[in-house]
């Protein structure tokens, strides 16, 4: 073997080596769990009325196909707060529990203004999560990628067109096209679950996650909003 290919196949041979060695170190050994990501996935932001409606078809749907609830007669109770820790409905429980009413009515549900005997009573909880130490989190699929694409013609424009501006009519209708695709990820979630309940029986529930902006916190729980601290005052007279 000449001398060239022996220089050349001993750095292949000791890098082939290595990465057996590290593979096996890889597989089989670990001080502690190696963190993954999860597959890529999308989440809503809830930051409308009419998103609150479209949960409220969503949710009436699913109850009318329910083979155990879809005949019963229903009840949404009006939320009482005797509870300081427990969830205290804002808006959000107002204008949901109106929603889903207009929605199973017109779906041909049967809903009373009173529990009855025989019938069944719909809960519904929000739970509010607030991230406060969150890593990194990737952006949407396809940004680095518009954003090169779009790097790419400009240069070409700028170098080519006798009209450089026109650089920016790419980059204006990738931003159209993707305008109100995305938004940020954010600290603030909340899970909504309605469920139907028979005395100590689940009959249906229906759990859905959605990011929520920070300032949006009082229409889902309006008990976890921070409070300003209170000022001490102190009382000055005159008289002795």
């Amino acid at each position: 073997m000449s001398s060239p290919t022996v220089q050349l196949f001993r750095p292949v041979c000791i890098g082939l080596a290595s990465l057996m060695l590290s593979g096996c170190f890889y597989a089989n050994t670990s001080q502690a769990p190696i963190a993954t990501t999860y597959p890529y996935t999308e989440q809503q932001r809830m930051q409308a009325a009419q998103h609150w409606e479209v949960l409220a078809q969503h949710e009436a749907a699913g109850i009318l196909r329910s083979e155990r609830v879809r005949f019963r007669d229903l009840h949404i109770p009006v939320q009482e707060h005797t509870l300081t820790n427990a969830y205290q409905g804002g808006e959000f429980e107002r204008g949901f529990r109106t929603l889903l009413t207009s929605e199973l009515v017109s779906g041909g549900g049967s809903v009373t203004t009173q529990p009855h005997p025989h019938g069944a009573t719909i809960n519904i909880d929000v739970e509010v999560v607030e991230h406060r130490d969150r890593g990194y989190v990737r952006p949407p699929f396809g940004t680095y990628t518009s954003l090169a694409g779009g790097v790419a013609v400009a240069s070409i424009a700028l170098s080519n067109w006798s009209q450089p501006a026109l650089g920016l009519i790419p980059a204006a209708i990738l931003a159209d096209t993707t305008n109100g695709s995305w938004t940020h990820v954010g600290n603030e979630e909340i899970i909504i679950t309605t469920q139907i309940v028979d005395e100590d029986r689940i009959l249906y529930s229906s759990s859905n996650i959605y990011y929520i902006n920070a300032g949006d916190r009082r229409h889902y729980a309006p008990h976890r909003v921070p409070q300003a601290p209170t000022i001490p005052s102190v009382s000055i007279t005159d008289t002795w």
